[in-house]
């Protein structure tokens, strides 16, 4: 694993930050957590990459508020092909 930072799915709608905090926290330090609302997902960023692999390995597949938790290793940001932002597009 390269990187810090988790992508964590299957998320109840109900699931806030702190919650994810603390599961996350007993495999290492939690620098960052962001639930994406509404959408089932969010993003979790360890300290460094071995506290994210130590993380991934211990919840990929586990059980959290009935359901089963997807943690892999985020992808890169990147800006969508014909997103707004940036492309020219204008909207009247």
């Amino acid at each position: 694993m390269q990187g810090s930072r988790l992508y964590v799915g299957n998320l109840g709608y109900s699931v806030v930050s702190s919650e994810l905090e603390t599961l996350f926290s007993s495999h290492g330090e939690v620098t960052q957590v962001s639930v994406i609302e509404g959408k089932g997902f969010g993003f979790v960023e360890m300290a460094n990459a071995a506290d994210a692999e130590k993380a991934k390995d211990a919840l990929d597949g586990q059980e959290f508020q009935g359901r089963t938790l997807k943690v892999d290793e985020a992808r890169p940001r990147t800006n969508r092909e014909g997103s707004r932002s940036g492309s020219g597009y204008r909207r009247y």
